[in-house]
């Protein structure tokens, strides 16, 4: 590890998750043959700053897996090649985005105005979340023989607001503070102060959750970043918490998510029924029915409710009624 001149060792600079993610489908966009696991973790932004030559990587190696799981679920096409007579090796296992299922179709075409509103979001793009670090992330994958091009505005990757709690939360976590928010449950009318203490933030297909510990009872909760309708409030020094509390959030939500399960019948040949049918876990029961899975039922609740007639949900009884509730507030909003 590098120290700094009175000998001390130096914390690893701390690489925002999106410069992270965007550096990794960067440097799979430029190789053709793939990258293998020690190429990215000893070279790309945001996993090469934690990498130990000689030491030990599972905790490096574990978030590069929630990494691969994210950027699939943001559509990304990532591929896996095995190495001929190494099958099922994944030290050698070799990752690449294939361009042409990346790149626009060749019938797209845009205005002059388009091109114009589009090299501009490019350059805010660049000239705000791409630092120099990333460009000599490519220097270095040069030398590894990948044949690097540069596809920086080439390739357009999906930007997404985080919400307003992410930078105090993650804040609270790097300085081990006590925290408090107004946390809005559904179906409650008034937002109730929490005041937690830290333990990790996860982003899990999607959306961004907040695993910490109650101060009062010591019991740990999960908190949906988007339901924090306050201002976030850092406080008093907690002593840390030894443990990989990320991976223990994630393996959490996962069972969540495995277990609940929801039965929906669908319009065939819909928009709802692609859709829907593309879901992680959806399996078909039928000609007109699915099975999926969720996390959280009001969620949910939310898309089922936006397909209309297109969709029946025909279990949990709660998800039924949670669904019927909305599309009657609906009728009753349109008169």
């Amino acid at each position: 590890m590098p120290k700094d001149e009175q000998g001390a060792v130096r914390k690893p600079p701390r690489v925002p998750v999106e410069e992270r993610l965007f550096s990794l489908v960067l440097a799979l966009l430029a190789t053709e043959s793939g990258l293998t696991k020690h190429d990215i973790l000893s070279t790309v932004q945001g996993y090469r700053q934690k990498y130990r030559a000689s030491g030990d990587n599972a905790n490096l190696e574990r978030q590069f897996e929630r990494d691969k799981d994210d950027i699939r679920d943001l559509g990304v096409p990532l591929e896996t090649i095995e190495t001929p007579g190494d099958a099922g090796n994944n030290q050698t296992l070799r990752y690449r985005i294939p361009r042409g299922e990346y790149e626009l179709p060749a019938d797209v075409r845009f205005s002059a105005e388009e091109t114009a509103l589009l090299g501009l979001a490019g350059m805010v793009w660049r000239e705000g979340s791409i630092s120099s670090e990333s460009r000599r992330a490519l220097l270095k994958l040069r030398g590894l023989g990948a044949g690097v091009e540069t596809p920086l505005l080439g390739y357009a990757p999906r930007l997404r607001l985080r919400d307003a709690a992410f930078e105090p939360l993650s804040q609270a976590l790097e300085r081990h503070l006590v925290t408090r928010f107004p946390y809005l449950k559904p179906g409650e009318e008034r937002a109730r102060d929490r005041e937690v203490v830290p333990l990790a933030l996860v982003q899990y297909q999607g959306r961004w959750h907040f695993f910490a510990e109650e101060t009062g009872t010591g019991a740990e909760k999960m908190f949906l970043l988007r339901r924090i309708v306050g201002p976030v409030a850092l406080g008093r020094a907690a002593p840390p918490r030894p443990g990989d509390h990320g991976a223990r959030a994630l393996e959490s939500l996962e069972r969540v998510w495995d277990a609940g399960i929801a039965e929906v019948r669908v319009v065939p040949e819909t928009d709802s029924a692609r859709r829907l049918a593309k879901r992680r876990g959806a399996s078909s029961l039928g000609e007109d029915t699915l099975r999926l899975h969720f996390v959280d039922l009001n969620i949910l609740a939310d898309e089922l409710a936006s397909f209309g007639p297109e969709v029946r949900v025909m279990s949990p009884p709660a998800l039924v009624e949670a669904v019927v509730a909305r599309l009657e507030r609906s009728a009753a909003d349109h008169g």
